[in-house]
């Protein structure tokens, strides 16, 4: 079942189709020619949003009518269920946080029946209570290579990213509807990739700890990585799975991995639309990316003072207004990544938030899902603007479900 990709209020069908035109490395620009590659072009046509039953009453009004505050803080949670080991921290997370959305984390070599089964233990907790019957989000981790958290029987293994890069992007597209129709069936309806994060030679891809030593570059420069990015992303489409380019404004430059290393910089990025890190994810929001996960380095051009994850200039100035994103902002890991191990988990969330991100991933750590949701909900009890920020992010994140069954 194809699903459809979601602007503001409406849903939107996404048709990417391969041709010679590239799209303007500036929102409103001219298409402007960077390499020999052909651009991916996309075209997007609004249907109508598919509505649940809780929803359908308050729609002609506000999609949070009726809801308590828990009930949306919730829907800004994605927490991680280790597809092997103890889920008892998730469980609790999603029965007793009204957490609204899961994250397949970890390897696991269990085939698709037994995955979908996994899901289905967790899916099977939405009701009107916890979630007014809104649909989870359910997503992994599947972009190729050492970075494929599914690899049992019915799951192809994936070439990593760098691989992927060398085919066409219309070999590019087939594979990844077929990876996609995989992931659908094991219930996974949101893929945390591709990677759009801008790698410029092999020589630099040696010293990138978090993408380039790994591979998961989609060739070097701009120009390579959008297009190819943008096939995967049609491929994933096709099959009815989401997509969330990642990790915005970039990581094709820094040295450090934001997992393991306290504090991670990219010296060189600007807030101006001509980086070659911004310019690729400014053609993935044109190319109509519902999702974008932002990083936890830091990027002193822009901000000096906060990493990106809690920059309101990376994330309101830059990503929403500049690069014209109105869709999810999804986070990486909050929990165990070093990146922000100096702030409290609870700190970690409503920094966040006050950024103008919508989706908090908490996948290594599951058990800081408690602390983080409720110092979200105190924060909104005494911070009226604080408040208006939650409901804001839960109005982006149901919008970006009505299409979910």
């Amino acid at each position: 079942m194809t699903r459809s990709r979601r602007i503001a209020g409406g849903a939107l069908a996404l048709c990417l189709t391969l041709g010679l035109g590239l799209v303007g490395a500036t929102r409103g620009g001219p298409a402007v020619p960077d390499g020999a590659e052909a651009m991916a072009e996309v075209r997007i046509a609004s249907v109508a949003p598919a509505q649940s039953s809780a929803a359908q009453s308050s729609a002609a009004s506000d999609p949070l009518e009726g809801w308590t505050l828990r009930q949306k803080v919730g829907q800004l949670f994605m927490v991680g269920v280790p597809v092997t080991g103890d889920r008892t921290a998730s469980t609790r997370a999603v029965e007793r946080s009204h957490v609204g959305n899961i994250f397949l984390a970890g390897r696991s070599n269990a085939s698709v029946g037994t995955v979908r089964s996994l899901v289905k233990k967790y899916t099977r907790t939405v009701s009107e209570k916890t979630t007014r019957a809104t649909p989870m989000f359910v997503a992994t981790d599947q972009e190729g290579g050492k970075v494929q958290v599914l690899r049992g029987p019915g799951f192809s293994s994936m070439p990593t990213a760098l691989k992927q890069s060398t085919w066409s992007a219309a070999k590019l597209t087939r594979r990844s509807t077929t990876w996609g129709r995989q992931l659908a069936r094991a219930g996974v309806n949101l893929n945390l990739a591709p990677v759009m994060d801008v790698v410029t030679n092999s020589h630099t891809a040696r010293t990138n700890g978090p993408v380039g030593v790994f591979h998961r570059n989609y060739g070097y420069g701009p120009v390579s990585t959008a297009q190819k990015a943008a096939a995967f992303a049609a491929g994933m489409s096709n099959a009815g799975v989401d997509v969330a380019i990642k990790h915005f404004p970039g990581l094709g430059r820094v040295g450090g991995n934001t997992d393991t290393a306290a504090k991670v910089v990219d010296h060189v990025t600007t807030a101006r639309a001509s980086d070659p890190q911004i310019r690729s994810f400014q053609r993935g929001i044109d190319a109509g990316a519902a999702f974008v996960m932002v990083s936890s380095a830091y990027y002193p051009k822009i901000d000096s003072k906060r990493p990106a994850a809690f920059s309101r200039r990376i994330v309101t100035t830059v990503l929403r207004q500049q690069l014209g994103f109105t869709g999810v902002v999804i986070s990486d890991d909050l929990s165990a990544a070093k990146a922000v191990g100096r702030w409290k988990p609870g700190t970690r969330a409503v920094k966040f938030i006050q950024a103008g991100g919508d989706l908090i991933l908490v996948s290594a750590r599951p058990s800081d899902t408690k602390a983080m949701v409720d110092a979200v909900v105190a924060k909104a009890r005494t911070s009226p603007a604080f408040a208006a920020q939650v409901d804001a992010a839960a109005r982006r994140v149901l919008a970006a479900k009505q299409s979910l069954r």
